[in-house]
């Protein structure tokens, strides 16, 4: 069993990124890049399936520059058997970034794809789907569980949506997006640190993929979001009812 994990570098949650002066980027300068959280759940996922299925390979592999060479390392660390990273410079949309993926996925031919459910800087929720679309191979978003049926020939997931779980039965080779619920990624070991560093990382060149990385979405503007107001506390019931009727006018 052969399976790709897609991973992207993100600013670090915990730091404040801010907006460029002229409003068209963010800066990134002396922020901490990490493994997008989705991302690692999905490379927890790999390694759990590998190791299940008593073994088998898992592969990581990135879109960008080569600064994402540490969040390579991290999922090596965690305990992927190898690496690749497609060289691109440039802003990327996902359309771009799924079929550079593609070119990967024609290369490394694995049984099942997995690609964190959404990036927690732009949100975007595209790759996975477009990826799936352009392989037309089956496809299961916002995972909870994965199961494997039939000798392996099949999966069995649960999909977190707004009405409750909903379960899907899908043949391999397939492209899975991974939620919160699924697992709780490892912490990579001083072990598996010292082994990242020996581990295979293959560089392919974007440019080389003969795919057109043109951005088919322009982004006009970013702006930093508006600080919270003060709450207040009410003495009691009445209070918060006139005031929800005098002040906030949502009450008649």
């Amino acid at each position: 069993m052969k399976v790709l994990v897609a991973i992207k570098p993100v600013p670090n949650p915990d730091e404040r990124v801010k907006v460029s002066a002229d409003g068209h980027s963010v800066v990134l300068e002396n922020v901490k890049m990490v493994v997008n959280p989705f991302c690692e759940i999905a490379v927890e996922e790999a390694l759990r399936i590998r190791d299940g299925l008593g073994g088998g390979e898992v592969v990581v592999v990135t879109v960008g520059s080569p600064s994402a060479d540490p969040q390579l390392r991290t999922a090596l660390a965690m305990g992927a058997d190898r690496g690749i990273l497609v060289s691109a410079e440039g802003p990327l949309d996902g359309f771009a970034v799924a079929r550079l993926l593609r070119r990967v996925v024609d290369d490394e031919a694995p049984d099942l794809v997995l690609l964190g459910k959404q990036a927690v800087d732009d949100d975007n929720n595209q790759v996975g789907q477009i990826l799936a679309a352009l392989l037309g191979w089956p496809q299961a978003t916002f995972v909870s569980r994965i199961e494997f049926v039939d000798g392996g020939a099949r999966i069995r997931v649960d999909r977190e949506t707004d009405a409750g779980l909903e379960t899907i039965g899908l043949p391999l080779p397939a492209v899975v997006t991974t939620d919160l619920r699924l697992n709780e990624p490892r912490y990579a070991s001083l072990p598996g640190i010292l082994k990242a560093r020996k581990k295979e990382v293959r560089v392919v060149d974007a440019a080389a993929a003969g795919v057109d990385l043109a951005p088919k979405v322009r982004v006009l503007a970013f702006e930093a979001a508006k600080g919270r107001k003060g709450g207040r506390i009410v003495a009691d019931a009445a209070e918060l009812v006139r005031l929800l009727r005098d002040e906030a006018k949502v009450l008649g």
